[in-house]
């Protein structure tokens, strides 16, 4: 194993900051639907609003910082390995068993994390941006800009709004247990926060060959 700077410092500030508005614009927006009572209506509305701006401003930088680095990279799916991470993920993982893909600094991603990291950008996140703007913007009298969408009513932009909301909420679930899947429970938690994370590394012919001739 050899400790490897893996996460840069815009990364892990992207990576929590995001985690933050997100958990923080559920917390607000459920409470909008109804369903909990926390900061009161009027509170929670203006809460999740200027969370909202703050994550399209955390996005437009995302976007900048991910092409600006290449690190867009990172997600181009592939099928290499895929089936092997699925039966990992379903068995594998209980039996402890090696994992199918090594991390590296240029590949941090198993195929599985590119499709789904890849579905949140271009469509999970986008279509939650698009419908919270609709939502926000058609009750105000700047309407006029969205009226040929010839819209009738809120119900079915919100719907739209909540169902992208859980699938958020489900993949923060899942992504918090699987933290806990690495080398250790808290090796990838330390990881994102300090940069630095153990990988495994690839020796040589030469270096094997001399290991070999040690013992």
């Amino acid at each position: 194993m050899k400790k490897e700077f893996v996460y840069k410092r815009f990364e892990r500030f992207w990576h929590w900051t995001q985690a933050a508005l997100i958990l923080f614009l559920a917390l607000t927006g459920f409470e909008i639907h109804g369903a909990i009572s926390f900061f009161g209506f009027e509170q929670a509305v203006t809460f999740h609003r200027t969370a909202a701006i703050m994550f399209l401003v955390l996005i437009a930088f995302a976007i900048f910082w991910h092409f600006t680095t290449d690190e867009w990279k990172q997600y181009l799916p592939t099928r290499k390995h895929l089936r092997a991470q699925f039966e990992y993920y379903i068995s594998g993982i209980f039996r402890n068993a090696p994992h199918p893909t090594k991390k590296t600094v240029l590949s941090k991603l198993n195929p599985i994390q590119k499709l789904v990291y890849l579905a949140l950008k271009i469509l999970v996140i986008p279509v939650m941006v698009a419908s919270g703007l609709l939502y926000m913007f058609y009750r105000y009298p700047q309407k006029q800009g969205i009226g040929s969408l010839n819209i009738d009513s809120l119900e079915k932009i919100a719907v739209v709004h909540t169902v992208g909301a859980f699938f958020l909420a489900a993949f923060v679930i899942a992504h918090i247990y699987l933290i806990t899947t690495g080398r250790t429970v808290t090796s990838n938690l330390k990881a994102m926060i300090t940069g630095f994370e153990e990988l495994e590394t690839e020796h040589t012919p030469a270096e094997v060959h001399h290991t070999a001739g040690t013992k």
